[in-house]
């Protein structure tokens, strides 16, 4: 019986282990939108999601300003919980339709920039229809 109460425990410290990196990875995203959002407000924020083949994914956060350049770039790849957002300093600055080409990109994070730049286009598309509304 000893044996089946540590095996209980340890799944409950295991459980516990997950329930806190999950939540410090919540913690890490939002951290990482917010900034994002509060350094430039005159710009779109995307965000995209994508698996690759063997079941790691990516997870990209797109900024670009209005004349569709690339502010920032964050990458989060992998399923851990301790993945976390890098910074692609090698594409900010280029046009948004020449970064899905970039080296530096793997195929799932072009998948998930694709996503991300859905977004933005919906974005600026839903900013350009409320300046004409405001204009007539």
């Amino acid at each position: 019986m000893p044996s089946m109460a540590l095996a209980i425990a340890g799944l409950a410290v295991a459980w516990s282990l997950q329930a806190y990196g999950t939540w410090r990875q919540i913690q890490h995203y939002s951290a990482a939108m917010g900034q994002a959002t509060r350094s430039w407000s005159d710009g779109y924020v995307g965000t995209g999601k994508a698996r690759s083949r063997w079941g790691a994914g990516t997870v990209l956060l797109l900024v670009v300003g209005p004349d569709r350049a690339v502010r920032r770039l964050l990458v989060m790849r992998g399923v851990t919980v301790f993945a976390r957002f890098r910074r692609l300093p090698e594409v900010e600055g280029l046009p948004l339709a020449a970064v899905a080409d970039h080296a530096a990109l793997r195929p799932a994070d072009r998948a998930a920039l694709m996503i991300a730049a859905e977004q933005v286009e919906r974005a600026a598309g839903r900013a350009r229809s409320e300046e004409r509304s405001k204009a007539a």
